[in-house]
């Protein structure tokens, strides 16, 4: 096994994922077989400057070389070779958000990321002149918000891409993106090109607000999976390895988002086949048959990164105010001289909750610590809430949190299932929700009404799930599509567990859903009535805990 790995290594029969989620950089090694043969990761954190949420780039090479560092470590360590090169690479990263270059490459503003709920007027007013939904952190918003700002950078524009193109850019010198990313940027049309007619008119827009510019000529190109997008420069080689060892050459797969790399990790790139992914963020990847009868404001249109339409259902808020409760129990627990590991925290309050009121007994929670633009929400405030005669116990205490972690994702998803007649063959979740066998797995079942599976498929994330896609761009057949090369190539011994809903869980969560929608007014009061500043709490500030644990898109 040891020298099967290690030949492949020196071979170059591997390939290499790269992925920047909200709270870590990860890098994965995979063989011939698509298995993992080392990884390498670093923590970061995002920063809140000016109001808004935003990594510097600094931040970005100095932890993608940290992780391509421990990654070459963890070769020599398991497989007693030194990783001079990959037979190709990928790069992901968190979809959407504003990254505005010049015509010298120099950063305009910093880097803007899906967090950011600032773009409000911009959204709403090109969702109405384009007849679709534009989210608030797809990045034509946020240019559009910034042209209404009248915000001096927009006139040296030369080029936009999100985190993903940007990474790619540096290492192949190409602006491209996956299709599956740039459709996070911007509407894309049946053909797999940007919406001819919706860029006409966003320059038109912009001519309105007092700005001259082309759109096409700032957006990159666009690849499907499997088509080139470069290869790795010197320059390219010498950022993710200062030392000189990695050579370069290799061929480099389109970037892609972690939405996309979520897909792919799950094996849900086929129509009627989804995934859910929670981290900092929550949000549901529904592969469609057909086209949605009407437009909503709670559902984006995105593709695969094959090219396939797909309903997205993004939510800001996931994990973190989960994470932030069970740090506070861990901390009670250390506080009476008892010594546990995050882990076990998580353990003992997850299971919990299976034992706690169907309906939450009467106690609300709203997980807000960022914008939510799905109920409406510009900004955050987290809120636990109960009445005089509440059920008061851990167990429904911790249910309720779990079930306000999916709540926003409820409502998205009832207007696919129930609005549209969405119908799903199969729903597949990961991330560090997850983590705790049977618990969120069989609330989230409960709240879309939907078999749910996990397993092991997904255990190095979107990083594996670039390398596999880097894989396909390298070997793929002409005609093989991605679906196939998954079915066929990738997932054929995968293991996984499913939980049906439970009838007592979806007549509970309905029942908890009611109180939360009616109960809104109450969160809105919050936001309007208590200042933060100009400085979020401190938990708002990412950190790698075990349920948040990038393992996923953001």
């Amino acid at each position: 096994m040891t020298m099967d790995a290690g030949t492949a290594i020196t071979s170059g029969r591997t390939a290499l994922g790269i992925e920047f989620g909200s709270t870590r950089i990860k890098a994965v090694l995979i063989g011939p077989d698509h298995a993992p043969l080392a990884v390498g990761s670093h923590d970061w954190e995002n920063q809140f400057v000016d109001r808004l949420w935003t990594y510097s780039l600094d931040a970005v090479w100095a932890g993608v070389q940290q992780s391509v560092s421990a990654l070459a470590e963890d070769v020599r360590r398991r497989h007693g070779v030194e990783l001079s090169g990959v037979g190709a690479l990928g790069v992901s990263a968190m979809m959407h958000g504003y990254l505005a270059f010049d015509a010298e490459g120099e950063l305009l503003t910093p880097f803007r990321t899906w967090r950011n709920t600032n773009t409000g007027r911009a959204a709403e007013r090109l969702s109405a002149e384009f007849g679709c939904n534009i989210p608030h952190r797809w990045s034509v918003a946020h240019l559009y918000q910034a042209i209404l700002d009248h915000e001096q950078h927009v006139g040296r524009l030369d080029h936009l891409t999100t985190l993903a193109g940007y990474v790619h850019w540096q290492l192949t010198g190409e602006k491209v993106l996956g299709i599956g990313d740039a459709s996070g940027m911007f509407p894309i049309d049946s053909a797999g090109g940007y919406d001819t007619t919706m860029l006409t008119r966003f320059d038109q827009l912009a001519a309105e607000a007092g700005v001259e510019l082309s759109l096409a000529g700032l957006l990159p190109g666009i690849a499907r999976a499997g088509q080139p997008a470069g290869t790795l420069t010197e320059a390219g080689a010498r950022l993710l390895d200062p030392s000189g060892r990695l050579r370069p050459g290799a061929p480099v797969c389109p970037p892609e988002g972690d939405a996309g790399t979520g897909m792919v990790a799950t094996n849900s790139v086929a129509p009627r086949t989804g995934n859910v992914s929670a981290g900092t963020s929550i949000f549901a990847m529904v592969v469609l048959e057909r086209e949605l009868a009407q437009v909503h404001r709670e559902l984006d249109l995105v593709t695969t990164p094959a090219g396939d339409p797909v309903a997205m259902v993004h939510c800001n808020n996931g994990a973190s105010e989960l994470d932030a409760w069970a740090g506070l129990f861990a901390e009670f627990a250390r506080a009476l001289g008892v010594d546990v590991d995050s882990s076990t925290v998580f353990q003992t309050l997850f299971t919990a909750a299976l034992g706690g009121a169907s309906d939450c007994g009467g106690m609300l929670a709203y997980n807000y610590l960022s914008g939510e633009p799905i109920t409406d929400f510009e900004e955050g405030r987290p809120l636990f809430l109960r009445s005089p005669d509440s059920r008061f116990d851990l167990g429904t205490f911790m249910r309720t949190h779990l079930f306000a972690s999916l709540a926003t994702l409820k409502i998205g998803m009832d207007v696919l299932q129930k609005t549209e007649g969405v119908r799903l063959d199969r729903m597949f979740a990961h991330g560090g929700l997850f983590k705790t066998e049977g618990v969120a797995q069989r609330f989230l079942a409960a709240a879309i009404d939907t078999p749910v599976s996990v397993g092991d498929v997904a255990a190095e994330g979107g990083a594996w799930g670039i390398a596999v896609l880097a894989a396909f761009a390298a070997g793929r057949s002409p005609e093989q599509e991605l679906a196939d090369y998954l079915d066929a190539e990738v997932f054929t011994d995968a293991s996984l567990t499913t939980a049906d809903p439970d009838p007592t869980d979806v007549a509970g969560f309905e029942a908890f859903m009611q109180r939360y929608v009616a109960a809104l007014p109450v969160q809105r009061a919050a936001v309007d009535h208590v200042d933060v500043g100009h400085r979020p709490a401190a938990p708002q500030t990412e950190t790698t805990s075990a349920a948040e644990t990038e393992e996923q898109p953001a």
